[in-house]
């Protein structure tokens, strides 16, 4: 793979390039195996609360509506039935609902460098040295936003030695922008970013772990 240019906050060049692993972020996208990592993750983030009332959770409806013959109507033995307005849903959702669903340990790799792949190809990946100032600022980090000209969605990829606490307070107010720790990295977030920044520190703990 080509080298890349590794920049500094303020968008300029250091002298300094980096060669990405061809083993994560140069193998041929596998669409299948994407699609499943996202599924896996939509579907274990969801809270299944949603919840209705049966029947017998339903409030009123002690007493027969009317005598069982001679009214001319359907007959009926509570207001709690499901065919009344009001009444108790038939097969709704309990609140113990289990959407979990897994992904195999091998495909799931296979699928972050894919996803990681199809972003270096469409050189939508910068490098930078560090990710650190001195103090919380949300205008200092529009200011490095529109210095490494991202756009749209911003994802960037840190380590722990290579951010500060102060840069990473000053993205929270920012829409649209999201930092994560090279070891939290997921398929979903880079599929839904448009521009990834990412620490070389950082990129080369990926690499440790995928290659």
């Amino acid at each position: 793979m080509k080298a890349i240019n590794v920049l500094n906050l303020d968008g300029s060049a250091t002298e300094e390039q980096y060669i990405l692993n061809k083993k994560v972020f140069g193998i041929e996208p596998n669409q299948n195996v994407i699609y499943d990592a996202i599924q896996v993750y939509l579907s274990n983030t969801r809270q299944a609360t949603a919840k209705t009332k049966k029947r017998d959770e339903v409030s009123g409806g002690g007493r027969k509506p009317w005598r069982q013959k001679g009214t001319g109507r359907a007959r009926q033995g509570s207001i709690r039935s499901p065919q009344w307005r009001g009444g108790g849903i038939v097969f709704g959702p309990t609140g113990e609902q289990n959407y979990k669903i897994k992904q195999n340990k091998k495909e799931y790799q296979l699928a972050l460098k894919s996803a990681l792949s199809e972003k270096a190809k469409s050189n939508s990946i910068k490098l930078v040295n560090e990710f650190k100032w001195d103090t919380p600022k949300t205008k200092k980090a529009v200011e490095v936003l529109n210095a490494l000209k991202t756009t749209d969605k911003t994802l960037f990829v840190v380590s722990e030695e290579s951010a500060s606490y102060e840069a990473l307070l000053s993205v929270i107010n920012l829409q649209n922008v999201m930092v994560l720790m090279a070891d939290e990295i997921n398929v979903y977030d880079i599929v839904n970013s448009d521009s990834i920044v990412m620490t070389v520190d950082a990129v080369k703990k990926v690499e440790e772990v995928l290659a």
